[in-house]
């Protein structure tokens, strides 16, 4: 629950940057001298650019909860078995074993969704977060029947 407050929290500030952005844009807009009007249009496209991140992620972020939901209502989700040090952190060693264990339950059945959601978890644990998403982006693909992302 704290972390979607965060989002929300995170995704309204930059909401709110993105109309203080785009207002100082449409004014250099309105002054009218050819510089001006470049710039307002160079200003214009950075709040452009980031809505569409700040959507495309919530997107993502939502199809993943949805089949963490899923998962966990069929009793599929990952147990934590992983050690940690003294001061809460993920043991690597641990991670290692259990990225290895997931990564073979991934070879062994590369059609199933919630192997990659698994594996994508244990990408995480490992804290490899570009792989992780790719591996939860071609979970998510799977579950939807779309054409799957490049690995």
């Amino acid at each position: 629950m704290r972390a979607k407050i965060t989002y929300i929290v995170t995704a309204a500030v930059l909401v709110f940057y993105f109309v203080l952005v785009g207002s100082r844009g449409v004014l250099l807009i309105q002054s009218g001298t050819p510089v001006t009007v470049a710039l307002g249009i160079a200003v214009l496209i950075l709040p452009v650019i980031g809505l569409w991140f700040l959507w495309k992620n919530t997107q993502f972020v939502r199809r993943a909860n949805q089949l963490a939901a899923e998962l966990d209502a069929e009793g599929g989700l990952p147990v934590d078995e992983l050690k940690r040090t003294p001061s809460g952190r993920i043991d690597r060693d641990s991670a290692d074993e259990v990225f290895a264990k997931r990564k073979a339950e991934t070879e062994a059945a590369p059609d199933d969704w919630r192997t990659w959601f698994r594996l994508a978890v244990a990408y995480h644990d490992a804290r490899d977060t570009a792989r992780a998403r790719k591996a939860m982006q071609r979970a998510i693909a799977l579950h939807d029947g779309k054409p799957l992302p490049l690995p």
